[in-house]
């Protein structure tokens, strides 16, 4: 047989349903297994997740599937070259995804052992889930900046102060000017805008970052729709319960592994307080979009494409 014939087109209908299977196999095991079905454990989940901030929420979470006592982990060849530690006999590999490639294999600091000579492990590696204090420093304008590509016009208005901010669908006709590029000179596309999201500027940065978040999850989550499905996915149907939880836990996530407070934190514990069973989310939705919201945050991202 062709060696090629084991590679799926990304763009066929069989990759698509490859795609599919797996968040199906991922939800399946939140709702069928007792793993993260008690509040309390999801709660543990989360908290496991923000403390892993070397990776990607979606790659924390499988390490803690796989391996629920892990602290730090990294490839082989990482463990030695920057650290001159070896993988113990017989360890075992955690399997992630990988950045543009299917998935790459690590190991926990408790299967590795140091060289002679091996330098003192730095606290990030012994201590990863210490209490981290940070501060919105270019994460709000940047998320701004970069909702803008999905049709999203950020206004922040005075309110008063028990009102955060709320997204909602427009059908005013007009575009917004999404920064394509900067050098040599600067590059505007026009985007079609399709949602108005609403922030309290009299609330502080580290608030309105928080609100931004959360506004956006509902969005990427699908609780709005969708205007492609290749972006997001249309999940309009969910129970109020289930909507709120889903962005409720990805404003937690994003927060607190930037080290700020986010009023999520008290509705989560709230939750964890009264009620013994999770709602019924989308995990696999809650950890890829607590990511991309993450992205936001980090760097201008390129405009949409309508095949993407």
């Amino acid at each position: 047989m062709d060696s090629q014939a084991t590679f799926l087109d990304e763009h066929s209908p069989a990759a698509a349903w490859e795609r599919e299977a797996t968040r199906r196999a991922l939800d399946e095991l939140f709702r069928n297994t007792a793993r993260y079905s008690s509040s309390g454990a999801y709660q543990e989940l989360l908290d496991f997740v923000s403390g892993f901030r070397s990776y990607s929420p979606y790659n924390a979470m499988l390490v803690n599937i796989q391996m629920r006592g892990a602290r730090y982990v990294a490839p082989a060849s990482r463990w030695y070259h920057e650290y001159k530690r070896r993988i113990r006999p017989g360890a075992r590999p955690l399997v992630i995804l990988q950045p543009m490639g299917p998935v790459m294999f690590v190991f926990d600091v408790s299967d590795t052992e140091p060289e002679e000579g091996a330098p003192k492990l730095p606290a990030k590696v012994t201590d990863p889930f210490q209490v981290h204090k940070g501060a919105v420093r270019g994460e709000l304008a940047h998320t701004i900046e970069n909702a803008m590509r999905d049709g999203i016009e950020v206004t922040e208005q005075d309110a008063g102060s028990q009102s955060a901010g709320l997204i909602r669908t427009t059908e005013r006709n007009q575009y917004l000017a999404f920064l394509e590029r900067q050098h040599p000179k600067p590059q505007y596309v026009r985007v079609l805008l399709r949602y108005e999201l609403l922030l309290n500027k009299k609330h502080s940065a580290e608030v309105r970052y928080a609100t931004l978040t959360h506004e956006l999850a509902h969005l990427y989550c699908g609780h709005l729709g969708t205007p492609n499905p290749k972006w997001w996915p249309d999940r309009r149907g969910l129970s109020p319960l289930v909507v709120e939880f889903e962005a409720e836990s990805i404003s937690y996530l994003v927060c607190r592994r930037l080290g700020i407070h986010s009023p999520s934190a008290e509705y989560l514990a709230g939750y964890v307080r009264d009620h013994q069973k999770t709602p019924e989310i989308s995990l696999d939705c809650v950890m890829k979009v607590a990511g991309a919201i993450e992205q936001m945050g980090r760097k201008r991202l390129p405009p949409r494409k309508e095949e993407q």
